[in-house]
């Protein structure tokens, strides 16, 4: 009896194991260059798109896509500015790159005021004697399902800061790959807050939002190489469901896509990790036919 509730333990033990490591996998996630509506210049959009990129990292949730993979597509799909990548070409886009959530937007609001005397300080970011300074960062997101194109959240961030002195560091000669420098600003500040908030408003969207990878390719001798792998929390000795997507479902309407049908073709497990964590290998449990694109869900 002793040795029976021993082996059930057990059991339970590596099941709750396997589950907790499935719950732990990366969801896959591009940023694209903010647009400057604010009209502060100062490359400001592409600045503060990659300081969400830097905090979504620092998360340990997400796999970020680099930047140089994510430009690369964008030229091929001629939409190299940010204004010009809509909801739908981002769906597209996330597709190729295999993302399940791709990140639109804009800096709506940036600047400095000083009170008690009117006014803007501009963009000159140091000068002039007065009481009180207040920055404003105002960023507004769009969360594309690259599966439907479909917009799953659209909210607005807002940070401030105050200050009664002046940070002695201007805006032109700012480094946005130097966050200690930049922090040190009440810009900075405020932006870092703004931030914060998009990075929240990413996660729970991202809740509703299933995981998924992909087949890369299909071996003769029974193996699949699938993406992605250590870097996207994939193990060895993880299970996956493998999907092959039918036709598309398109609304007559809007045009967007509803999503598609799918049939499950079998079962794959996780053997080893390769290419720095981006991919990896895995022996097929069940089902045959495996093909290059084939949908990998955990169920």
């Amino acid at each position: 009896m002793k040795a029976m509730l021993t082996l059930v333990l057990l059991i339970s033990f590596l099941f709750s194991a396997v589950a907790g490591d499935l719950q732990g996998l990366k969801k896959r996630i591009a940023v694209v260059d903010f647009q400057d509506k604010s009209g502060w210049g100062h490359n400001i959009g592409t600045g503060l798109a990659d300081m969400l990129v830097t905090e979504l990292v620092k998360t340990g949730k997400f796999q970020v896509i680099e930047r140089k993979e994510l430009d690369e597509v964008l030229k091929e799909q001629g939409l190299g500015m940010s204004g010009a990548v809509t909801p739908q070409s981002a769906a597209q886009v996330g597709k190729l790159l295999g993302v399940e959530l791709i990140v639109l937007g804009s800096v709506s609001e940036f600047g400095e005021k000083k009170s008690g005397l009117g006014g803007s300080i501009g963009r000159l970011g140091i000068g002039g004697k007065f009481s009180k300074r207040t920055a404003r960062a105002v960023v507004d997101i769009r969360l594309v399902n690259t599966s439907t194109g479909e917009i799953v959240l659209a909210e607005t961030a807002e940070g401030k800061e105050s200050s009664t002195s002046l940070d002695g560091i201007r805006v032109e000669d700012i480094n946005f790959g130097n966050p200690t420098q930049w922090d040190n600003t009440i810009l900075g500040k405020a932006s870092r807050k703004a931030i914060d908030k998009c990075v929240k408003f990413i996660e729970k969207a991202m809740e509703n939002i299933p995981w998924q990878g992909k087949i890369i390719k299909a071996n003769p001798d029974g193996t699949v190489y699938m993406k992605p792998g250590s870097a996207g929390g994939v193990k060895p000795g993880m299970e996956f469901v493998v999907y092959r997507k039918g036709e598309e479902l398109i609304d007559p309407d809007t045009g967007l896509s509803l999503g598609s049908e799918e049939q499950m073709i079998g079962k794959i497990k996780v053997v080893q990790d390769v290419a720095g964590g981006k991919a990896c290998k895995a022996i097929i449990v069940s089902g045959s036919g495996f093909q290059t694109g084939d949908l990998v869900r955990i169920k």
